[in-house]
């Protein structure tokens, strides 16, 4: 039986038979802790997570009914469901045996026992304790939106070159990575491509989106939860922290994490500790953390939308994604690898640009970037009539006056930043509507949600209040 950082729990009220059963696992390799009785059995199991318990049915003297032992079953199991359990005693029957089956034990060993059995039952309930694991988690990950492994990465031009080289200097560290750029600019396909050639590959990476998680479930999101935590927690919940352990848990949309949340997030940062929600019990985590903004980061610090120590820790090595428009080599090759993946997609395998579409293709402002090339292209091979795609069959338009994904192409063309650009917008659309919410979100292609956020991210106060 193999034992890499094995720890298993063993309670007996005797301490020669506590003795025996530490000195038998250490010799294989495993380590123990022990206890003599249920109150300390459940206080250990309450501040350590344990690979499987070996508890005895009777403690108290001259008692033989195993009705102790079971109670710590039960108890056992309403702290830690996965907890492999094994019960022992000298006193066993066939009904104790059967009801300690039916409380979730998973096995039974009568003293005196043979060493040789009880490594054996120990090492079958591990191995299917760790199956079982393994299964939830696969099936937790499966469930996420992660990154599209076959998203194009095409750098051809000086600052994506320039980019490549930091990140092929930075992935094969263990250090945290903040990937800035604009929206659509590919930062999830960066930061995949840091895992991918990171020590880390082999293990999970894991996105998250911050802006799509509600602040009132955000631990049991992140830390995880156990079975009656609140209303609805009908089962424990692996979190993304133990989903990403070994591996890279990408943090796309950074700033979007509530302030009342952040000394969460850099507790697990500096120490590797958390607590699922509902338990005391704390659980160390190994991650390697990539996160991404398009905001200004320095500024929120600046006016206390975000706290200094968390972005130190987020930016030990920073990533700059340049725009699309900065980016004129790379565009017709991005185009030609969106074509060739959506004309197989649609079955249209007889697809190419035209010298007009090349054109109109680097001439254009992409204030969308990557993502919005992708769409337009997608777009064109889905609804072309013929095989040869023309300017028209672009049909490239510039963003209405007071949508803010045109935000950019204003920037670009007022030398402002993004940010300055977004916020005269933002400060414009109030002003046309009245400083009427949803006719001003609608004016700039936001949500409601979206537009609060920016209100709060440039200090605009809000209508009526």
């Amino acid at each position: 039986m193999t034992a890499t950082r094995m720890s298993i729990l063993i309670s007996d009220d005797q301490r020669d038979i506590r003795e025996a059963l530490r000195l038998l696992l250490k010799a294989e390799g495993i380590g123990c802790a022990v206890v003599d009785g249920p109150a300390a059995a459940l206080d250990a199991v309450r501040k350590q997570r344990f690979d499987a318990a070996l508890i005895d049915l009777n403690y108290t003297r001259d008692t033989t009914s195993g009705a102790e032992g079971l109670e710590l079953l039960r108890e056992l199991k309403k702290l830690d469901a996965d907890l492999p359990v094994v019960v022992m005693t000298a006193w066993g029957t066939i009904d104790v045996a059967v009801e300690a089956m039916r409380l979730g034990a998973g096995d039974f060993i009568e003293k005196p026992w043979d060493n040789t059995r009880l490594l054996s039952v120990l090492g079958n309930q591990l191995a299917l304790a760790r199956a079982r694991r393994s299964e939830r988690k696969l099936a937790a990950e499966n469930a996420l939106l992660r990154a599209d492994a076959d998203e194009d990465f095409i750098a051809a031009s000086a600052s994506m070159r320039a980019l490549l080289a930091t990140l092929q200097r930075v992935a094969p560290s263990d250090a945290n990575v903040l990937i800035l750029g604009e929206n659509g600019t590919g930062k999830g396909v960066v930061a995949r491509k840091l895992h991918e050639a990171s020590k880390r590959a082999a293990a999970s990476f894991v996105k998250v989106n911050m802006g799509g998680i509600p602040e009132s479930v955000f631990e049991a999101e992140m830390f995880g939860h156990v079975r009656g935590a609140f209303t609805d927690a009908k089962s424990d919940r692996i979190g993304r922290f133990e989903l990403a352990d070994g591996g890279t848990l990408f943090l796309d949309e950074i700033a979007n994490i509530p302030p009342a949340q952040q000394p969460k997030l850099l507790r697990v940062l500096e120490d590797g500790e958390l607590e699922r929600v509902g338990s005391s019990r704390t659980l160390k985590v190994d991650v390697r953390l990539v996160s991404a903004t398009n905001a200004d980061l320095a500024a929120d610090v600046a006016r206390g939308a975000f706290r200094k120590d968390l972005m130190f820790r987020l930016n030990t090595v920073e990533l700059h994604l340049p725009p699309l428009r900065e980016r004129d080599e790379d565009i017709p090759l991005l185009a030609q690898s969106f074509l060739a993946r959506f004309a197989a997609r649609y079955q249209r395998d007889d697809l190419r640009f035209a010298p007009s579409a090349l054109r109109a293709l680097k001439g254009y402002a992409w204030p969308g970037n990557v993502r919005e090339l992708s769409h337009i292209i997608e777009r064109a091979a889905l609804m072309a009539d013929t095989n040869v795609l023309d300017e028209d069959a672009l049909n490239l338009k510039p963003p209405a006056p007071h949508d803010i994904s045109g935000a950019a192409a204003l920037a670009a063309s007022e030398s402002l930043s993004v940010e300055e650009a977004e916020e005269r917008m933002v400060r414009q659309a109030l002003e046309r509507t009245g400083g009427n919410i949803q006719r001003a979100a609608s004016l700039l292609g936001l949500s409601r949600p979206s537009l609060y956020r920016r209100l709060q991210k440039y200090g605009i106060e809000q209508p009526g209040a």
